[in-house]
């Protein structure tokens, strides 16, 4: 028998149901094989064995029965942000320590239904707030690729920098992530992974802790457009509970899949052809862009305009909405508590003690451009942006894209510590470039593994689409993943 951990979710599934191994078996397998690796990457705060054996021994009597769920027995890691019933939850911040909820989170509890078996908590940039996994309380994860020829440890990307990590590297089948502004594409950019952002409602944010309301969206990390598609389809659906989740049927996402893209009309947009962009990003674009050309896409130029703004706009609206959902994390409650002399003091030395600088940071710009006197300045103003960005997107699809493809990220993975969050944090905030617009929009999107670096780093491709169209890129993004010709597995250096 083949290395379990080394089959896609998709075999694992058909495996499980032909009864062919058992769910114990698989994750066994893959507990072992967190054992060997977490060491070394750091890719999970909490692994959950005994509820993941007694969750299996569950579904292997499914399977028997034939009762089983559409990922009966199927391991996933879950992203620390994800309320789980009983077990860590602490958006890899120090102000949560301790808080174990007393109830799950719709999507994990949507999982759970469809039979999948939970691992652990993934680590993550605290309170996702990040774009390499270096502001963890419980330290950076390493990202399972290095260059060709180097010892150096890389960064994962961020937020979900466990999620992609930990799929990378074979501890999990799948993982759940979240992104706010390219927290799921850019880390499996990064990790030769497959990410999808779905549109804005489409999974439910009941249970997941807050970042930024308006712009949070949970997706699936896996490795491949298959995998993302099964797993999408059970993470998705309306909930009651969650006033932004839209009432709207769940199509089959796996069934669009190998549907092709013949006929379709694929947007280039030139805004997003930066000034000083690496030569192999841009060589990349384009040969991603000719394989959808040989399948029968049509290719077309096209503008969006108010793309330049969206970065500044996007960290002043995403900060504001921190700075309100952190408000709730004082000590009084749960969590972390620091006394003082007075409440005040309990409130000023339980936050500078439970918020990492990266958080602090954003909640202090928040409360500033919402404070009086400011707010029109630049809050207002943001939110202005905002709503002439996704009037761009509006007006494309309006005159017949049917989906955008453009670079994940401005460059591969690059080393923990590279850049100084402290002294220069918006050379790190341009990690984001190529995917703010999407959250700022509402807009589905993917990043897809397409190619490497000179330094045999993993290098992705993005594609938008139509509000709840995922099923479109679904299809793109299978072209893209059958027409690059290359294996995307890291070697197993934390083996050695």
């Amino acid at each position: 028998m083949s290395d379990l951990t080394r089959l896609s979710l998709t075999r694992l599934r058909d495996g499980l149901k032909k009864r062919e191994f058992s769910s114990r078996e698989v994750t066994t397998a893959y507990l072992d094989a967190i054992k060997a690796a977490n060491s070394a990457l750091n890719a999970y705060i909490e692994v959950t064995g005994e509820i993941a054996l007694k969750m299996a021994a569950a579904s292997d009597e499914k399977l028997a029965a034939g009762t089983g769920g559409p990922l009966e027995g199927v391991p996933l890691g879950i992203k620390d942000l994800f309320a789980t019933k009983g077990v860590h939850t602490q958006a890899g911040s120090h102000i949560l320590d301790g808080f174990l909820p007393g109830y799950e989170s719709t999507v994990t509890a949507n999982l759970w239904r469809d039979g999948a078996v939970m691992l652990g908590k993934l680590n993550m940039d605290e309170f996702a707030m990040g774009s390499s996994n270096e502001t963890s309380f419980y330290g950076p994860v390493v990202n399972p690729w290095r260059a060709s020829g180097s010892n150096k440890d890389l960064v994962p990307g961020g937020s979900s920098g466990g999620s992609a990590a930990a799929v990378a590297a074979w501890l999990c089948a799948g993982a759940t992530a979240t992104d706010t502004g390219g927290s799921i594409r850019q880390p499996a950019a990064f990790t030769a992974t497959v990410g999808v952002k779905p549109t804005y409602g489409r999974c439910s944010r009941w249970g997941i802790v807050a970042f930024a309301s308006s712009l949070d969206q949970a997706g699936p990390i896996t490795r491949t457009v298959t995998d993302a598609a099964l797993m999408l389809n059970s993470m998705a659906g309306f909930d009651p509970n969650d006033s932004t989740s839209t009432e709207i049927e769940v199509p089959d996402f796996a069934a669009a899949v190998d549907r092709g893209v013949r006929g379709l009309r694929i947007g280039v947009p030139k805004e997003y052809r930066l000034d000083g962009m690496p030569e192999e990003i841009e060589a990349l674009w384009q040969e991603g862009l000719s394989w959808l050309k040989a399948e029968g896409a049509e290719l077309h130029d096209i503008s969006l305009p108010h793309t330049k703004y969206a970065l500044p706009a996007y960290y002043i609206i995403a900060p504001a909405e921190a700075s309100s959902n952190l408000a709730r994390y004082d000590g009084v409650k749960y969590g972390l508590r620091v006394p003082g002399a007075d409440i005040t003091e309990l409130y000023e030395k339980t936050r500078a003690k439970g918020f990492g600088h990266e958080v602090q940071r954003r909640v202090m710009i928040g409360t500033y451009v919402l404070s009086a006197g400011y707010y029109d300045a630049y809050y207002k103003r943001a939110q202005r942006i905002r709503t002439l960005i996704k009037r761009d997107f509006e007006t494309v699809f309006a005159d017949g894209i049917d989906a955008i493809v453009t670079p994940a990220t401005p460059s591969a993975a690059f080393g923990i510590g590279e850049k100084d969050m402290a002294a220069d944090p918006v050379k790190m905030y341009l990690n984001d470039i190529f995917t703010v617009t999407v959250n700022m929009a509402g807009l589905p999107g993917i990043a897809v593994p397409a190619g490497r670096d000179g330094a045999g780093l993993p290098l992705g491709l993005q594609i938008i689409g139509k509000p709840f169209d995922e099923e479109t890129l679904f299809a793109v993004a299978r072209v893209i993943e059958r027409s690059q010709a290359m294996e995307f597995e890291p070697e197993k250096w934390w083996q050695s």
